[in-house]
């Protein structure tokens, strides 16, 4: 590439310093492009050689240099082919080039190096490097040789699933499946394009979808507690508030009717003091009379009032506040406390009524299927209601169907994720209903418990079981007339719950789900028409 970079300036032009473009030459032998020289001499006024200077009478007639033509057009299909074997990102270069890397045209499985054309040569001229491999230019020959054997991976064994070499199939792979590399890619691009990928993307996508719904409800629980925290705090705070508002204004009443009555006996006895003084003064000057008549009649009057005005033992006792402060805080501590109920009692509320509607985020529709139903049960048109009946229906028995359990199962199965559906009780006084894995025992009866398959409660005799191992006596502060059931499939979670009260029933934890649920429903037998009352699935509202 050097050599053709020194020899460019032999093709430049020097009027427009650019390789030749229809190259002329002038009677002075100088050369240039044909249109610049035209130009030149168009606009100049004169017709003198840009080079030499040299003029001329007239406009010779340029030619065509056809050698210098044929020059320009082989240097610059020289440029441009040294142009294309300069390495590009991601091309594979060569590992001889030592300057300026070129790509590499080949590679070779033997020298484990990748060559441009021109170190290729030797390869497809030397006697003994035309018999290596050579390949596709490739990165990481290493990759491509056999770690025990240091020859070319060229087979791929079928019934080992690997590549390998020549010398492997005759130590290691003899009687085995084996194919061409090409023959194998051929196999297993298909599937590898339809199934393993796109299957772990739909996977991945759901479990974003997932993500992403779980932080909603997150983001809206945490919205939710937030805004009710705030109010109840609001409310205690506005509650000791009011209390210390009173606190200040009962002293502040009593401080100024004690200030009031102390200012009204001062007020007195200031009197007292200005009339004591006037009478003392009329005192002295009766004692100057000369007069015993007139003394004597004054002095038995001025005698007289003074005695009317005994205020010597009058005393004020200031208020006392002690305790004031420990009262108030005592009032204080009661109001607490009942506001602390209140708030406790709301917040409880609030926060089972929040976990239900978490939960009903995973509603699914459930209808019965026909095919399970016992054949004492009867079923609603759409498939939402059972009921018990004394006459046994003549039905197929087959596998699915109970047999002797009045039980009927949901058509919709589950292996993953989280789902939640409703059921009316109202007016029944026998009940069971759960979930339960698709290969429970069907045609006899078995104890309810996770041991056998059954994540269930039941109502029997006005009492309330958790069907766990062991069971669970349940005690529920009210009759429920509308429960919903909660699974949590990875979780290993069934919850039970009081749809009117949001009440948390009963939860199974830690469950190991290793099939298919399906939803359970046990109406039990009518008992004469005292428990007639259907199990009704409930759209969640």
């Amino acid at each position: 590439m050097s050599a053709a970079m020194t020899s460019e300036e032999q093709f430049l032009c020097s009027i427009c310093l650019e390789v030749f473009s229809e190259p002329v030459s002038t009677p002075c032998g100088h050369n240039f492009c044909k249109c610049c020289i035209s130009q030149h001499w168009g606009t100049s006024g004169s017709c003198k050689c840009p080079l030499c200077l040299k003029t001329f009478d007239i406009i010779p007639e340029l030619n065509v240099n056809t050698l210098l033509l044929e020059m320009v057009s082989q240097f610059k299909l020289e440029v441009e082919r040294s142009e294309s074997q300069l390495l590009k990102p991601g091309e594979v270069p060569c590992d001889l080039c030592t300057c300026t890397k070129l790509k590499a045209v080949k590679s070779c499985l033997v020298c484990l190096s990748s060559f441009c054309e021109k170190h290729l040569q030797p390869h497809l001229s030397v006697p003994g490097l035309k018999i290596h491999q050579l390949m596709e230019p490739a990165n990481n020959l290493e990759h491509r040789m056999c770690p025990k054997h240091q020859r070319p991976l060229e087979l791929f064994c079928g019934t080992e699933q690997s590549c390998i070499c020549t010398m492997c199939v005759l130590l290691e792979h003899k009687n085995h499946d084996l194919l061409s590399l090409e023959e194998a890619c051929k196999l297993k691009k298909p599937s590898l394009l339809q199934d393993q990928f796109q299957h772990k993307v739909e996977q991945r996508k759901l479990k974003v979808q997932e993500i992403q719904h779980c932080l909603e409800l997150s983001q809206s629980e945490a919205q939710t507690e937030i805004n009710t925290g705030l109010q109840a705090f609001t409310t205690l705070i506005e509650s000791v508030q009011s209390c210390c508002d009173l606190f200040l204004e009962q002293l502040q009443v009593k401080q100024s009717q004690s200030q009031g009555k102390a200012e009204e006996l001062i007020q007195q006895l200031k009197q007292e003091i200005c009339e004591l003084e006037k009478r003392s003064s009329e005192a002295q000057q009766l004692s100057c009379s000369t007069d015993p008549l007139h003394f004597l009649q004054r002095c038995a009057e001025l005698t007289e009032l003074a005695g009317q005005h005994k205020r010597s033992s009058v005393s004020f006792k200031p208020e006392t506040y002690e305790g004031s402060g420990t009262q108030a805080l005592s009032e204080l501590e009661d109001s607490l406390s009942v506001e602390f109920c209140k708030v406790f009692k709301e917040l409880a509320s609030k926060s089972k009524t929040a976990e239900l509607r978490r939960v009903q985020q995973f509603a699914v529709d459930i209808t019965l299927d026909p095919d399970t139903a016992q054949p004492k049960l009867v079923l609603s048109e759409d498939l939402k209601e059972v009921h018990h009946s004394n006459t046994r229906k003549d039905l197929t028995d087959n596998p699915e169907r109970f047999s002797t359990y009045p039980v009927v199962l949901g058509k919709q199965c589950f292996v993953s994720g989280r789902f939640y559906f409703e059921v009316v009780v109202k007016g029944k006084i026998r009940w069971e209903i759960g979930v339960v894995r698709n290969s429970i025992y069907r045609k006899r009866i078995v104890a309810p418990s996770p041991n056998n398959g059954h994540w269930t409660i039941w109502f029997r005799e006005s009492k309330y079981r958790g069907n766990d191992d062991p069971p669970v006596v349940l005690s529920l502060k009210r009759r429920p007339q509308k429960v919903g059931v909660f699974v949590d499939y990875s979780g290993g979670v069934v919850s039970f719950y009081d749809v009117e009260s949001a009440e948390l029933i009963y939860s199974f934890t830690g469950c190991c789900f290793r099939e298919s649920l399906l939803s359970y429903f046990c109406p039990y037998a009518n008992d004469s028409g005292t428990n007639s009352a259907p199990l009704i699935i409930s759209p969640v509202v």
